[in-house]
């Protein structure tokens, strides 16, 4: 049974509050406030509200009080990301719905339709399928650990019900395959702006342009190569904690270096412990920005990977020879980086078939005996006698040598 107090203000106002209480035997479990001008608002609002605490689940959801999705995800950030220690993308995606107007949202009331308005709203605004795709993994990666963890009675099901039906919106999707590689106009011209720009500032661009093409090092491995690792005999180094969807920390993969590359890291200062000693974010930030200063649109310096894996292929190395430098671990996921030009591709020369001699002019003539041994000029054009079990010997054509 509900309580309305009156109170008088100072100002000679009455003002009214309504008190609703929960009680489980003797004991009061839950109570909550409210307070009208009117008498008849607070009778009105403590009536109602008492019903909807009848409902099921709405007593647990008024004590747990008001859990926001930024709340969430910041209590998410703190609280794994040491351990963890996920990729700057996730960080990146956690942060930007942390500030998105979605992250004020109570968790208790967050629904399918929320979430799918959170998807068409961000496609509206420029966002790719993809990038949108990744935002609903990141809130139901978010929301089944509160679950798991803090038992809130959230349903994480939802983020699935709307990727279903995005999906079937076609909102969103997978992310398209790229195919850039720079020209080598936009290389020379890139080398040329380096060249220049590598005179006044510590970080060497154009070295590290030219490792990221010769290598297919991805930006932030360039910067993690230990000299200890390098092994000159095999020219071969080693990614730490290389990249994988599940099992990155102590993931130590070894690779196969180019000659090329293998220069490129010799020229390197000797005493450093690292073959770059530099922030892998301030490489990519030097390279978007020589980018944008030259004017080349839709470069970034990823697509040197692919440009690297692309000129293994039109070296003429297989793709189990190609994934000793490129670390992919299959064919599905090293196509995505092979974007070959048929003017690179290399010419195969074709051996033409040995002539032999067709069966019904078998030749029956004994064999001449030999007036001394004879001299093989070369083991791979010597035919020899070919014996067959049941059948006659056939004479075969052999170049000899001069006789002793």
């Amino acid at each position: 049974m509900a309580t309305i107090k009156a109170r008088k203000q100072a100002s000679g106002m009455t003002r009214y509050t309504a008190i609703v209480r929960v009680r489980q035997g003797k004991a009061i479990i839950h109570r909550e406030s409210k307070t009208f001008a009117f008498r008849a608002a607070a009778a009105s609002w403590a009536k109602h509200r008492e019903v909807e605490l009848e409902k099921p689940g709405a007593l647990e959801q008024a004590q747990q009080g008001e859990f926001s999705l930024a709340g969430l995800i910041r209590w998410y950030i703190d609280s794994f990301f040491e351990i963890s220690g996920w990729q700057r993308t996730k960080q990146t995606s956690l942060e930007f719905l942390e500030k998105h107007p979605i992250g004020e949202v109570n968790v208790l009331r967050l629904t399918t339709a929320i979430l799918i308005d959170l998807v068409r709203a961000r496609r509206a605004d420029g966002a790719g399928p993809a990038t949108v795709a990744n935002d609903l993994i990141w809130i139901g990666v978010v929301l089944r650990a509160a679950k798991s963890i803090k038992e809130l009675p959230i349903h994480p099901h939802i983020v699935d019900e709307a990727r279903t039906a995005c999906r079937e919106l076609r909102l969103i999707g997978k992310s398209r395959r790229r195919d850039r590689r720079p020209t080598p106009a936009e290389l020379a011209r890139l080398r040329d702006f380096f060249g220049h720009r590598d005179l006044r500032a510590d970080l060497p661009m154009n070295d590290i342009m030219e490792f990221a093409i010769e290598s297919a090092r991805r930006q932030a491995e360039i910067c993690r190569l230990r000299k200890i690792d390098n092994d000159a005999e095999s020219r071969s180094g080693v990614v730490r904690d290389a990249k994988h969807p599940t099992k990155r920390e102590g993931n130590h993969r070894r690779f196969k270096y180019t000659p090329e590359a293998w220069a490129i890291v010799e020229r390197q200062h000797a005493s450093a412990e690292f073959v770059f000693p530099y922030n892998s974010k301030s490489v990519g930030a030097a390279f978007t920005r020589a980018c944008h200063v030259l004017g080349i649109t839709d470069l970034r310096f990823h697509d040197l990977r692919h440009e690297a894996t692309s000129r293994l292929f039109e070296r003429g190395y297989q793709i189990q020879e190609v994934a000793q430098f490129t670390l992919h671990d299959s064919w599905n996921e090293l196509k995505r980086y092979t974007n070959l030009r048929p003017e690179n591709v290399r010419d195969i020369a074709v051996v033409p078939p040995r002539s032999s001699s067709p069966r019904h002019h078998r030749n029956t003539t004994p064999l001449a005996p030999s007036k001394g041994p004879s001299l093989i000029a070369s083991p791979s054009r010597a035919v020899g006698l070919l014996a067959q079990p049941g059948r006659r010997h056939l004479r075969a054509t052999a170049t000899s040598g001069r006789r002793a």
